[in-house]
């Protein structure tokens, strides 16, 4: 139950929760924080085999970027800081440089078209760049090599 600890016991009305279907549901938050780690590193990931290897779609006109170029560094991180995360290895790192990646992708490449990202297409960005704060804080979650490793180090 310490897992659970940081959960609220109490509705936002402050009612207590009656329910035990609810305080079972509840249980399961780290293995959601794993899932949503999972699938994110990965929908990540395809961001950056689009830009190196123009897998599963290649930017315009089918092309990749040049590996040393701003946007290829970008890609290389979305591709390998994706991989880490979808493990979950070094996952706090590795998170809070990605965050700071998709800070500045947002605020270099879509800001200056418009100050609202649905319509200057900064909507990934943004939410990368928060989910990414998250995991910075919150961790990889039970289903990580993070998990492993420090599970391992209390024997």
């Amino acid at each position: 139950m310490a897992a659970t600890s940081h959960l609220r016991d109490t509705a936002p009305s402050g009612a207590p929760y009656s329910d035990s279907a609810v305080a079972r549901y509840r249980l399961f938050a780290p293995q959601f924080l794993s899932a949503l780690r999972i699938i994110a590193a990965f929908m990540f990931m395809l961001a950056g085999t689009s830009k190196l290897f123009a897998f599963p779609v290649g930017m315009p006109a089918g092309a990749t970027v040049p590996l040393f170029s701003q946007i290829g560094i970008g890609g290389l991180l979305e591709l390998v800081g994706g991989a880490l995360l979808l493990v979950g290895l070094f996952t706090r790192s590795v998170a809070f440089v990605l965050a700071g990646e998709m800070a500045v992708a947002y605020f270099q490449f879509h800001f200056p078209k418009s100050f609202w990202p649905t319509v200057n297409q900064g909507v990934p960005a943004v939410l990368y760049c928060f989910v990414f704060l998250y995991f910075s804080a919150a961790g990889g979650g039970p289903w990580s090599i993070d998990a492993l490793r420090r599970s391992r180090k209390r024997r």
